[in-house]
Parts: structure tokens; sequence; C-alpha cells
């Protein structure tokens, strides 16, 4: 019964890299990790929206994930990667440098983020991981598109 208690309250974490730092999201919402495949644009799209490309049939719009939280834009190559994720009832790819570890953490490992941070910063990172001198930021996947936007094709 404790070992039940004990696994239920760990989650699975996928971190990635974007511009030398280190992000994770719940590995619930990742579907696939895919290498980069050149994007086609969409006319009028928000900046951190690299296009669509086709996902097995599938239109599929790709997040540039650098830009959406702030960074210069990804000059992306082979070896950048697009993860498939769930955000609520959509689909989106996200575009990031490098898929890097699976983390397994406890909810207490969760640090909640710093009051220092702005609230545009609150909105995108859920808590912060302090794991092996690391400093790995949660993101809120369903804080990428704002509530207002849809990219459905």
């Amino acid at each position: 019964m404790t070992e039940k208690l004990e696994s239920s309250s760990t989650r699975e974490l996928i971190a990635f890299r974007i511009d030398g730092r280190e992000f994770c999201v719940d590995i619930m919402q990742v579907r696939d990790i895919r290498g980069w495949t050149p994007a086609t644009p969409l006319p009028h799209s928000p900046a951190y929206v690299r296009g669509v490309i086709n996902l097995r049939g599938a239109v599929l719009p790709v997040i540039d994930m650098a830009t959406r939280l702030g960074f210069k834009p990804t000059e992306p190559t082979v070896r950048h990667v697009i993860m498939v994720t769930q955000v609520e009832n959509q689909i989106i790819g996200l575009l990031v440098d490098a898929v890097s570890d699976i983390l397994t953490v406890t909810e207490a490992e969760i640090q909640p983020t710093p009051d220092v941070a702005s609230e545009l910063a609150k909105t995108f990172v859920r808590g912060v991981l302090a794991i092996d001198g690391r400093m790995i930021s949660m993101i809120a996947l369903d804080h990428v598109l704002p509530a207002h936007e849809s990219l459905a094709a």
C-alpha cells in the first residue's frame, strides 16, 4: 500500500533544451519526438508559429519554443527536434534544440516559480526543479497558445 501512495505522487517529465537552458513538460502530453522538418509558413501568424508540417496526413502546427518563451528565434538544423504534444484537444509541434532526459520526480521536488519572476514568466513556468546541479523550468503547455488563439486548419 505504501508503494502505491509513493508511485502516485511521482511524475515523469521529458527534459529538453532551448538556447542552452533546460525545460521540461509532463511526459503524458508528449505523443512523439521527430527530427526537424521544414515548416510551411502561415500568413499573418504570430512570430512564434514556424508554420505547419504534414504528420501522417494531418496538418501539424509547429511552435518555435525559443521565440514563444522570449528568446531569440531558432535557426533549425538537422539536430533540432519537434516534440509532438497534446495541449487540451489540439496536437501541436514544439521546435526545441534537443530532448535531453526523462525525469521521475515527486511533487515535493517541484518548487514554485520565484516571486521575482514576471507575471508572464509565471504564466509559462509552472515550477522549477533543482536536480543534480541543474535548474529545469517546468513549462505549462496549456499556456503555450493563448486561449483566444487556435491553429486548427
